[in-house]
């Protein structure tokens, strides 16, 4: 009897074509990369589903603490580093990240597809088998990254960082063996192992990267590398633990083919390519074009890392919108999936619209405060060279991130649909529409924050460009989106939320919290005045929780 495993999300960073496959917070921390599940069946019994609802519960809080552990290292990085220094590291993380995040998501989901596609016997060939062929892929591509380093720092104006690069490339390598490792935990339905590890990591990362920091500095050293060696010794120390729970499994022909397990690896890596670009895109073209201006100006790169540091910390905030709405995916697009599956096309048009419309509502709810408030809200987590700067970037940036969370929706439901090719094409066009937006606004904006609001504008109106188009693809082959009227009264609700928020003053870190509940309770009224909201969501949710009887 085969095994069917439940692919939960370990990390956020988490495959398909498209841009709801993943986010993290910060886009970057290479972290694994959840893909919404397909429909699967059920183990059966009352013992098996108890235990299948701990792991789903572990895996998920698993998921939280992470966020958590990385949003923390982003708050201490600025305090240690300074916020040039932590420009200068956020580059490296970010280069390393499009490449783990990649690698991170075919090891988790190839190895958890192979061991769970075989019998009980079978499943250490299965793995080991799998396990070989990572393994060698790691070491190619991480060698590749050395290789490349130097490149990569002179794309991005920034030939400071080419000796990071190339020690994370080590990063890469721990990564390429540790994420098949988690794949074979998760295939083998071992939740809560699969969590514990991933709870730890998080945890030992951010304590390595901040005590590899503070060594280096107080021996007269980079900061940066510091911070880079700390990283590479905590994914050193996590792959031995993981190694002792998953064994190297035993030789035996179990399982796919090197061939068959590449040709299922490749559309995974190169969807995930194109989504780790998209979260990327503007980070890297902009600090190009500071680096360049630097040069230009004969200010040095401190200077051009000093303002790629406030654009990267109004991106940990701006991101959120879409990383806590990517759950959405994991709950409904199943029942979408399964309605395609059955042919129930009116199942198909109502579950789409229940999604979307879910989407744009709670999208509204969380990029009001953020947008409204983003001086304060950066004031609330960084040093004042932060959010003295970042505020204006921040308040468009999260407007673009609200319509980048309802892109990632649409494309996760087309992905549900059986429309990969069209979700992969829709990531990759817009990773060209972003690129050229950037370019061509951002050059010419005036040295300074001007240039990181030209590259949030520009970003935001791609991204809001690329959704419109999603929302009309989905339409074509669901049958529906969102309600014209829907969409109408959340921009209306929303831009006078912003608006409220902008006018309210800073009155401490406390209140800040505050401030951003009331500016959410106005967005939250507004719907309910215009009748967006009322009862029928009210009886939604107690059904969703489980507090209706299901017909028999």
């Amino acid at each position: 009897m085969q095994r069917t495993a439940v692919p939960l999300p370990p990390q956020p960073p988490d495959a398909p074509a498209s841009p709801a496959a993943s986010a993290p917070v910060d886009p970057s921390q290479p972290s694994p990369a959840p893909s919404p599940p397909t429909p699967a069946p059920s183990p059966a019994g009352p013992t098996a589903a108890r235990s299948a609802g701990r792991g789903g519960l572990a895996i998920a809080f698993a998921k939280v603490s992470f966020i958590v552990f990385g949003f923390i290292q982003q708050l201490i990085l600025p305090r240690l580093l300074g916020v040039d220094g932590y420009g200068e590291v956020s580059v490296v993380l970010a280069g390393v990240g499009v490449v783990n995040n990649v690698i991170v998501a075919t090891g988790i989901q190839g190895v958890s597809r192979a061991v769970s596609s075989v019998a009980e016997r079978d499943v250490a060939e299965a793995f080991r088998r799998t396990l070989a062929l990572h393994a060698v892929l790691a070491v190619v591509v991480s060698a590749g990254f050395a290789l490349l380093a130097g490149s990569i720092a002179s794309f991005s104006a920034a030939p400071h960082i080419a000796t990071p690069l190339r020690l994370a490339a080590a990063i890469v390598l721990l990564y390429g063996l540790y994420a098949p490792l988690v794949g074979a935990l998760n295939g083998q339905r071992r939740f809560l192992a699969q969590a514990g590890f991933d709870i730890a990591y998080g945890a030992l990362r951010t304590a390595s990267i901040a005590a590899g920091a503070i060594l280096f500095l107080r021996a007269g050293q980079s900061g940066v590398l510091g911070a880079i060696a700390g990283f590479v010794a905590a994914a050193g120390i996590i792959v031995p633990l993981a190694l002792s729970r998953t064994g190297l499994g035993r030789r035996g022909s179990a399982g796919p083919t090197p061939r068959e397990h590449l040709v299922f690896l490749l559309p995974l890596a190169v969807s995930q390519t194109f989504l780790n670009f998209l979260l990327q895109t503007d980070f890297f073209l902009l600090r190009r074009f500071l680096g360049q201006a630097t040069d230009a100006l004969a200010l040095g790169q401190k200077a051009a890392d000093d303002l790629i540091g406030v654009y990267r910390g109004a991106q940990l905030f701006a991101f959120l919108p879409y990383q806590l709405l990517f759950s959405i995916t994991f709950i409904l697009f199943p029942m979408l999936a399964r309605a395609h599956a059955e042919g129930d096309r009116a199942a198909v048009r109502r579950y789409t619209m229940t999604g979307v419309r879910l989407s744009f509502l709670l999208t509204g709810l969380l990029v009001a405060p953020i947008s409204g408030l983003a001086p304060h809200v950066l004031r609330f987590a960084f040093p004042v060279e932060i959010w003295s700067r970042g505020g204006g970037a921040l308040r468009v940036l999260s407007l673009g991130m609200g319509a980048f969370a309802v892109l990632g929706v649409a494309s996760a439901a087309l992905t549900s649909l059986r429309r990969e090719r069209i979700a992969a094409a829709l990531t990759a066009s817009t990773v060209a529409l972003v690129a050229l937006g950037c370019s061509l606004a951002v050059p010419r904006a005036p040295f300074g924050t001007d240039m990181l609001v030209s590259s949030a504008v520009a970003t935001s109106l791609a991204l809001a460009t690329a959704a419109l188009v999603a929302g009309a693809l989905l339409h074509r082959v669901a049958g529906g989106f969102v309600a014209a009227r829907t969409a109408l009264r959340v921009l209306a609700a929303m831009a006078a939320a912003i608006a409220l928020g902008a006018q309210l003053p800073w009155l401490g870190k406390i209140a800040v919290l505050g401030e951003a509940l009331l500016v959410g309770l106005v967005y939250i009224a507004l719907l309910v005045a215009t009748r967006e909201l009322g009862r029928d969501d009210l009886a939604t949710l107690r059904q969703a929780f489980g507090r209706s009887r299901r017909p028999a």
